[in-house]
């Protein structure tokens, strides 16, 4: 039988999913439909991309048409690969489907990677389990050039995937994926954790992949503006139907669907809007609602900063194994993960903090809360320097700082209530009875719009969709009544509809609770909705930094114009 990768002649679609329904194993008696009778086509070397709200069946599908739906799923319609069944696949013929014939790359890369092997170890597996007669040697140079098309170097060969940062493990899931040069790559939000640099680099990739090879893109995301940018066709989900789909001009100019003109104009308005306040305090200009001046300003007496973090550094040191220290073939290498930062936060401003995946931004994060120690250097929080307190101190000190992360699943005790979740910072730092942290919890949980707070109250995290998720880590943030939140990529796995509801709570929280913000976020137009400054990071340092307009109008570092040009922006595709 000719295998998926050979050169068979058809006059069938590369790809087709027809009439597809889905649905998860459940007790109910009655059947509730992830995917509810989706019909897609894929040409070869067609790109298509595949957007809708968290929670609508984007992965869903794509996992339906490579069969890795978890067992008892109910699956109806067909899906053929150039005319081929897949649900017919036998085990060795599905084996050679997915990867030969079509990859998947997941949202999340640890997904796909072994904690135990090397990166070099799994693209020579890769490789070699589909390619028997390939030499290790040929392998290894196969899969150094694919890792340098991700702009992984060589000499990150024989590292682990705990030692590489989200974005580069998200490189390296996107390497494997285009070893075996599949006809089909799906790609499940492959740049999420990615900065825009990055991201361009490497749909430009999978663009000219896809033409020089004739391979077809299925790319599954939230980021409007990023599938117009990058595809030919747009197809729109919605409650697990497909209710929209044409050329990427068309949907663009002219959306059908309610749901479909929704997502393009909250897309339109997280890049084209500006909040036009500056925050009380922070020096900048007061005349006539004058944009922030940069932090060279020195402020007077009344705008004394509430976090100032002074020549802060944290570097590691990859030390040799055993049998190089014993050689001394090379010296132990130092990475600097942060190296020399200074910044200031005013009380009631929102600073953003923007740069690659890699250059340090959630390492500086960890280091302010001292969850990992600095080299050197000064954080000051309210007057107090965090880096030379006690342990015992620094847990009282945390009540005034919070954390919401990127994932906010990750950081949710799944076999804990949502009630009781967010309680539970009030009772470890003895701040009320549990009678009373579970009645502050249903209050909170109707302050950021879950209501009515019973409905949610007894729920588990996994039983709400990603947006209620963030909303919930939200909500237990807040339920200590910090003054400083740090926000890490708080909305980056969020849709462009849920994306903005979320940050106009952020806003409305704000103002009530006379919060201050940290956000991080690779998303340059979410910084330039929310932030009253940016500061630009690079290689760890801040190679720039200023009020929010100045900085996207008047960008005077070359890193910093590198990244306004890689932003997709939807004003430019149309």
């Amino acid at each position: 039988m000719l295998g998926f990768g050979g050169a068979e002649m058809t006059t069938e679609p590369l790809f087709c999913i027809d009439h597809l329904r889905v649905s998860y194993p459940s007790s109910a008696s009655s059947i509730e439909w992830a995917v509810d009778d989706v019909s897609l086509i894929l040409q070869p070397g067609e790109r298509v991309g595949l957007v809708g709200e968290s929670g609508c069946g984007k992965s869903t599908l794509g996992r339906a048409a490579m069969r890795l739906l978890p067992s008892g799923s109910q699956v109806e319609g067909r899906v053929t690969f150039t005319g081929r069944s897949v649900f017919d696949l036998s085990p060795e013929g599905l084996r050679q489907f997915r990867g030969e014939a079509v990859a998947l790359v997941f949202q999340d890369p640890m997904t796909r990677l072994d904690p135990l092997m090397t990166i070099g170890e799994h693209c020579v597996e890769t490789l070699r389990s589909h390619r028997p007669d390939l030499s290790r040697a040929d392998a290894k140079a196969e899969a150094i050039a694919t890792l340098e098309a991700v702009s992984i170097p060589a000499e990150r060969w024989s590292q682990y995937p705990h030692e590489f940062s989200g974005g580069m493990r998200q490189r390296v899931a996107i390497a494997l994926a285009l070893l075996l040069n599949p006809k089909l790559i799906v790609a499940d939000e492959p740049t999420t954790s990615l900065d825009v640099t990055v991201s361009a680099q490497i749909l430009r990739e999978l663009t000219r992949l896809c033409e020089e090879r004739n391979m077809a893109l299925l790319l599954i995301s939230h980021d409007l503006a990023m599938v117009a940018e990058y595809c030919d066709r747009i197809a729109v989900m919605y409650e697990g139907k497909l209710v929209e789909e044409g050329a990427v001009a068309s949907v663009l100019d002219q959306p059908q669907h309610a749901y479909t003109r929704s997502l393009l104009n909250a897309a339109l308005h997280l890049q084209s809007s500006k909040r036009d306040s500056p925050a009380e305090g922070s020096p900048a200009g007061e005349e006539g609602g004058e944009a922030h001046a940069t932090a060279d300003v020195i402020p007077s007496d009344s705008a004394r900063p509430l976090l100032h973090v002074d020549a802060l550094e944290k570097y590691y040191v990859l030390e040799q194994n055993l049998l190089g220290r014993l050689l001394k073939q090379t010296k132990s290498r130092t990475i600097k993960a942060v190296d020399g930062v200074s910044l200031k936060l005013y009380p009631g401003e929102i600073v953003g903090l923007v740069g690659e995946s890699g250059c340090g931004k959630s390492t500086l994060s960890r280091t302010i809360l001292q969850l990992v120690r600095p080299t050197s250097g000064r954080v000051e929080f309210l007057g107090n320097d965090l880096t030379q307190m006690a342990t015992s101190a620094l847990l009282r000190e945390r009540r005034q700082i919070q954390m919401i992360f990127q994932d906010p699943h990750a950081c949710l005790n799944p076999l804990m209530t949502v009630g009781r979740g967010i309680a539970d910072p009030l009772l470890i730092h003895h701040m009320a009875s549990l009678d009373e942290a579970l009645e502050q919890s249903r209050k909170m949980l109707e302050r950021v719009g879950l209501t009515p707070a019973e409905a949610y109250f007894s729920r588990y995290p996994g039983e709400l969709s990603g947006g209620q998720q963030q909303r919930v880590a939200i909500a237990r943030a807040l339920i200590t009544q910090p003054k400083l939140l740090i926000c890490d990529e708080p909305v980056s796995m969020l849709d462009a509809s849920v994306q903005t509801q979320v940050l106009e709570l952020m806003l409305e929280l704000k103002a009530e609770f006379d919060l201050t913000y940290l956000f991080i976020t690779h998303d340059l137009w979410v910084a330039r909705f929310l932030c009253d400054r940016i500061a630009v990071m690079y290689a760890g340092e801040i190679v720039e930094q200023g009020d929010t307009e100045t900085l996207f109008t008047q960008p005077q570092h070359p890193y910093t114009k590198t990244l306004l040009g890689a932003a997709p922006l939807l004003s430019r595709v149309k």
